[in-house]
């Protein structure tokens, strides 16, 4: 059976470049604030377009071409938007990275994709530098604090780039798999323009909107809702370099935010913040979660805290990422919505992968054309992913009701997600069996009521060999971003195992709610 969206469709989508798209909201919201800053400074649509325009003309006279990868590592700042569309300008493909990341993280990213140049901000110019012998096409490290003053010295507008939007790349972000490290997810000019188009017809975000920019840039629900929707709607955007409850709600009070894009941890927070009530939310219209489920009982005590009603959306970095949004005026709770328009689903079954109905359990496949163009040079993956005819497979375990809303109910896929972060349990234990007293290893999600899930170890230790929970626990944390840790370590006599020698994950991830539950 297919899920078909509520939503008129927006077919033809225009095949232009993302930067076609934004551009309309410069002429018509020229001298409006686009970005403002915690500190107040504030960036009009014009200022920040001409400065984009210019960048991006400095990158060609600096030798970047059409195609080639421009990295971006830094917190949310207003001089994200000019680095990220200064490279479209160019004719390059923007590569993001976390500024979480550890040195091995950061090289890995750049290696793979080929980055042949990266915009840092300050303090993390030292991690670029420090892998930079490493990477031969890394031509050029920028501050991405100085892109006023490189946009100041451009010679006058980037020249004309000849782009065939359904083919080439507009960002290539990097998604956790199962198998160990990230991979990029290729995104087509043509698949953000569609979904940009597609959020937007939701009615979530239009001029009248003030946006509050805590989610990161560098994940694809900040950079295309927030960075990219807001732009194109003619929205304010107020950014704040991380999440922090006080600023938050003191800044919603100052700005008058109407719209808050957040993820479940920080709706926790907020809906357990002493004295909401002190605070002015009454220009909140509404609060989106993405990223990971969002229990009822936080979506209730968030929508109580901040006295505005609360819905969930659903996406991926492979669909650019919205699929699914809960219409304003039809809202189920623990629900993410039916498709979103010119997004059609299907749920099918485990075994057989036969089509289901109404209340039955499978997984949810996707078709739309914010569906990705495939994993960068990992054509085995892309296929197992893209299984042909336009359809995507999510992963995801699902059940869909009579009208297309769909309820997430478990992950086929074997990530473990840590307050919206996605971490790859292969990662953690191939850097574990670096360890020279670890003979194998296995990691699994272990449910936390605060961060969601967390990653639990079990290790083999080498015969003869010493080693302590904190020893290793500190060895992985040392190597990795703060978030993927191990937080917990059980030594085993042995890892459960397929005949293959795949783990079994599942057997360990019963054996321990089995464990919680007694």
């Amino acid at each position: 059976m297919l899920f078909h969206s509520p939503w008129f469709s927006l077919e033809p989508y225009a095949e232009i470049p993302l930067t076609d798209l934004l551009a309309p909201s410069v002429d018509r919201f020229r001298d409006k604030p686009a970005f403002i800053t915690p500190e107040g400074g504030t960036y009009t649509f014009g200022a920040a377009w001409q400065a984009s325009l210019r960048l991006g003309r400095h990158l060609q006279e600096a030798g970047i071409q059409k195609g080639d990868r421009i990295a971006i590592l830094s917190a949310n700042c207003p001089e994200y938007f000019i680095a990220f569309y200064g490279t479209l300008f160019a004719g390059g493909v923007v590569t993001t990275l976390n500024p979480l990341y550890k040195e091995r993280e950061v090289l890995h990213q750049l290696e793979d994709c080929g980055a042949r140049a990266a915009f840092a901000m300050g303090p993390l110019q030292p991690l670029v530098h420090g892998v930079r012998e490493h990477l031969p096409k890394l031509r050029h490290v920028f501050a991405i604090e100085d892109v006023w003053s490189l946009a100041d010295e451009a010679k006058g507008d980037p020249n004309p780039v000849s782009l065939n939007a359904k083919e080439d790349l507009a960002a290539l972000p990097y998604s956790s798999g199962t198998t160990g490290l990230p991979k990029g997810v290729m995104l087509s000019h043509y698949n953000l323009v569609c979904n940009v188009r597609q959020t937007l017809s939701t009615g979530m975000s239009s001029s009248y909107s003030v946006l509050l920019d805590f989610l990161p840039f560098y994940h694809i629900y900040g950079m295309v809702v927030l960075m990219a929707c807001g732009f194109a709607a003619g929205a304010t955007q107020v950014i704040m370099g991380r999440f922090d409850p006080t600023l938050c709600l003191e800044l919603v009070q100052k700005h008058k935010v109407t719209n808050l894009f957040a993820v479940p941890p920080a709706l926790l927070a907020l809906a357990n913040f002493p004295g909401t009530d002190k605070y002015d939310t009454s220009s909140l219209k509404m609060i989106m979660s993405g990223a990971a489920p969002l229990p009822p009982e936080v979506a209730q005590a968030s929508g109580r805290a901040l006295r505005t009603v609360v819905l969930q959306g659903y996406g991926m970095t492979e669909t650019s990422p919205v699929t699914n949004v809960n219409p304003m005026n039809r809202i189920k709770d623990a629900t993410v919505g039916p498709p979103i328009a010119d997004t059609v689903e299907k749920v099918v079954a485990l075994d057989d992968g036969r089509e289901l109905g109404v209340g039955e359990v499978g997984e949810l496949l996707t078709f739309g054309p914010q569906v990705m163009q495939g994993y960068w040079q990992r054509p085995e993956d892309t296929a197992e992913t893209l299984p042909g005819g336009g359809w995507i497979r999510t992963g995801d375990i699902v059940q869909c009701d009579e009208e297309g809303y769909v309820t997430i109910l478990d992950r086929k896929k074997e990530m473990i997600k840590y307050k919206g972060y996605q971490i790859a349990p292969a990662e953690l234990e191939a850097l574990l069996m670096e360890h020279p007293a670890v003979m194998d290893s296995a990691v699994i999600p272990k449910r936390d009521a605060e961060s969601g899930e967390v990653p639990k170890a079990f290790i083999l230790l080498r015969q003869g060999q010493e080693a302590s929970p904190e020893e290793l626990m500190r060895f992985v944390e040392e190597r990795v971003a703060p978030y993927k840790k191990v937080r917990e370590i059980e030594f085993v006599a042995a890892i459960p195992k397929t005949p293959s020698g795949k783990i079994l994950r599942r057997e360990l991830i019963e054996q321990e709610r089995a464990k919680t539950a007694g």
